[in-house]
């Protein structure tokens, strides 16, 4: 997994912005129903937002980045996976994602994006609309791009390159990807290494794909973690970097 149970996004809470988040419960086309979090800013939203878990689904961490990007003006959605597979909605510490991560298809994970998109949509078609996700759920942003949702952009932390369950590794679905990619990786993360990430960049230039691929040195696999209090920095960076890609703002070198 990604995050302990007790770990939280390390971005400051933004008082008074009047955001506030409820679990709902969305309806994927085949009928399934899966639980989701939906943030909402205090006034009406400036974008939207669909937020893909790591493995481990919907679990708290990923509720209280819903709201920060509510504080931020966005509109987000978080959604689990496990809908088809898990007994319950329990996803703590003690939930055994993995058999339920390798029963997840392609499909499933379709549907349950599309009925995410629709929800962060409802009532809204002239804002942009960015994925964002982390380990699995970073590669599961990438590929959204691949699937004519008419995304804005979509944004990976440290996603993993390994075909695993519903995730197939970037690198052969690249040059498939319609919008802008925004990477965001630790240099010390040994599952991630420079070369792939070098690829990875050289067939999305090849492609015509806009991207900023940012490594930061040093930093492991899961640093955007408030706990992670070394990589304050570059968890702060990263945060700045999502906001100004939403924007549409032009990069900073790291």
């Amino acid at each position: 997994m990604c995050f302990d149970d007790d770990s939280r996004p390390p971005i400051p809470i933004a008082e008074g912005t009047g955001a506030r988040g409820e679990d709902i419960r969305l309806q994927a086309s085949d009928g399934t129903e899966f639980m989701a979090y939906l943030a909402v800013p205090g006034s009406g939203p400036e974008g939207l937002v669909v937020i893909l878990p790591d493995v481990r689904g919907l679990h708290q961490f990923y509720k209280e980045l819903a709201l920060r990007f509510a504080e931020s003006g966005k509109r987000a959605v978080a959604l689990d996976y496990f809908a088809r597979t898990a007994p319950s909605d329990d996803r703590s510490e003690a939930f055994e994602y993995m058999p339920h991560v390798m029963e997840m298809t392609p499909e499933s994970f379709g549907m349950d994006l599309r009925a995410s998109v629709d929800k962060a949509r409802e009532g809204i078609s002239d804002l942009q609309l960015f994925t964002v996700g982390f380990c699995y759920g970073g590669s599961l942003s990438f590929w959204s791009g691949t699937q004519h949702l008419g995304l804005a952009g979509v944004v990976g932390f440290y996603a993993g390159f390994a075909a695993r369950g519903a995730r197939r590794s970037p690198l052969d679905y690249a040059a498939e990807i319609e919008c802008p990619v925004l990477g965001l990786f630790g240099g010390a993360d040994e599952s991630i290494p420079q070369e792939t990430l070098d690829q990875f960049k050289e067939k999305l230039d090849a492609a015509g794909v806009p991207n900023e691929i940012v490594v930061y040195p040093g930093a492991p696999h899961s640093f955007f973690d408030r706990k992670a209090t070394d990589f304050a920095q570059e968890s702060a960076d990263a945060w700045m970097r999502v906001q100004g890609f939403m924007a549409g703002r032009q990069p900073v070198a790291v």
